[in-house]
């Protein structure tokens, strides 16, 4: 039986369930990425390679509502927030059609003794494991597609379980665009046979995008074939705010960095720390801010906080938040689970003994804590074994900087929040990850720097 199926979390509706590809069929699909690599790729150029990916950005805006819809059955996104998705994959493809053959340009090496050159050429490694999540189907897949296929690397794409839709979807555009058949494959595959799929010689590398489980098993499988990994898993990123001029301003950015997609993101701030002085005053606002937001139908317009993705999803933090509870944190707002759909939820007194101060809660959930100064808050904010992005407001400019040396995170954004970019790196340290994606530092991972050095 395939586990591949849309499943509408706002209906619990089964809309439809695509078969696992047989072994056979895996076979295929490695070897199809296989003769793509050694015949297309190497006999394409960058500029015709970031022309075919132009065409992917222009295909994602032209059918923008097409793909939005799918992903709000898949995964309860709201419709908004879907096209703003959408919107985001097209913006990453057409930043990396516009600079890949800058960033792949031959890099001289100024030699310290002897005569002649010296240059790091980029190349492609050949066949890359693609494992994507199913929180942000598009631009999860535009960040690790986008560069590799540009630098002439080939692709096979598992997507989420829950996610076939968009996952054909995507695959479609590859072709409609030019691409060659076996340059991206999208395959229904289970877990043995991604197993199968790492350990094959063809394949060079992995990408991963999921929970620390999943990349635990692929690193270790990845290691024992001497793969080359990337993973990007999860996050409990904090929201540390010493001072401000405009409390409500502050207030919204933590409203808005919590519910971006129901409260599914890895670097969402998820952990609020606030500077004694303004404790008090933050809680009351934040949680009153955060009543105000009902969920509701996820194909509406107007809705700000859709379901959960599964009920399944739901269910698992309905238990987080008990949990948390019973070990002595206090429930101020939400809480009551009806089906897929979470209420905006805060939770204080959370003590370093409770469970919750080092879990992910994937969801509207907000734990809120009292910092005495700033090295509290630093303490707090490190006191986690995630370490993806994290949220810094404070007046102080030297503070700011201060604060942002000290955090344990890939990502430190100061006085603003929901501003990752095309251009900017993404990834963290600690059990949230390795490697980087998007901007330039994601054009480099998977890619043969060769060394060319002529006496």
């Amino acid at each position: 039986m395939s586990n591949y199926a849309v499943i509408n979390p706002a209906t619990g509706e089964t809309v439809k369930s695509y078969p696992t590809i047989t072994d056979a069929e895996l076979q295929a699909a490695i070897a199809s990425a296989d003769e793509a690599h050694r015949n297309w790729s190497k006999a394409s150029t960058v500029d015709e390679r970031a022309a075919l990916i132009r065409r992917v950005s222009e295909l994602h805006t032209e059918r923008r509502q097409e793909l939005a819809e799918i992903i709000v059955r898949e995964m309860g996104k709201p419709i908004e927030q879907a096209l703003g998705e959408v919107d985001f994959a097209a913006d990453i493809y057409g930043y990396y059609a516009d600079h890949s053959a800058d960033f792949l340009k031959d890099e001289p090496i100024t030699l310290l003794a002897g005569d002649g050159t010296a240059v790091v050429r980029r190349s492609s490694l050949g066949v890359l494991l693609g494992v994507m999540p199913w929180n942000f189907p598009y631009y999860q897949v535009a960040r690790f597609a986008g560069p590799n296929l540009i630098i002439g690397n080939t692709i096979v794409l598992k997507h989420a379980e829950q996610c076939p839709e968009s996952a054909a979807a995507i695959e479609r555009i590859f072709l409609d665009a030019g691409f060659p058949q076996g340059a991206y494959v999208n395959m229904y595959a289970s877990h043995d046979q991604i197993a199968t799929v790492i350990a094959d010689p063809r394949v060079q590398g992995v990408s991963l995008t999921g929970s620390e489980r999943a990349g635990a098993a692929v690193a270790e499988i990845a290691g024992r074939h001497l793969k080359k990994v990337v993973l990007e898993l999860g996050g409990s990123d904090p929201f540390i705010l010493l001072s401000t001029n405009d409390l409500d301003g502050a207030v919204q950015a933590a409203v808005d960095a919590r519910l971006d997609n129901n409260g599914q993101s890895c670097n969402a701030a998820k952990r609020f720390i606030v500077a004694d002085d303004i404790y008090e005053s933050f809680l009351e606002k934040f949680t009153a801010k955060l009543a105000e937001i009902e969920v509701g139908d996820p194909t509406s317009a107007d809705t700000t906080l859709g379901p959960l993705s599964s009920l399944k999803a739901a269910e698992g933090l309905d238990e987080q938040v008990k949990r948390a509870v019973e070990h002595g944190a206090t429930l101020v707002h939400g809480g009551a689970r009806e089906g897929a759909f979470f209420p905006t939820t805060v939770l204080t007194d959370v003590t370093p003994e409770n469970p919750a101060s080092k879990e992910e809660f994937f969801g509207p959930v907000a734990q809120v804590y009292r910092a005495a100064d700033e090295a509290e808050a630093v303490r707090i904010a490190n006191d986690i074994p995630f370490g993806l992005g994290s949220y810094v407001f404070t007046t102080d400019d030297e503070q700011a900087q201060r604060v942002a040396d000290s955090i344990e995170a890939g990502m430190v954004f100061v006085n603003v929040v929901l501003a990752d970019g095309a251009e900017l790196p993404f990834g963290g340290v600690k059990r949230s990850g390795t490697g980087r994606e998007m901007g330039r530092l994601g054009a480099d991972e998977f890619v043969n720097k060769k060394l060319i050095r002529i006496g």
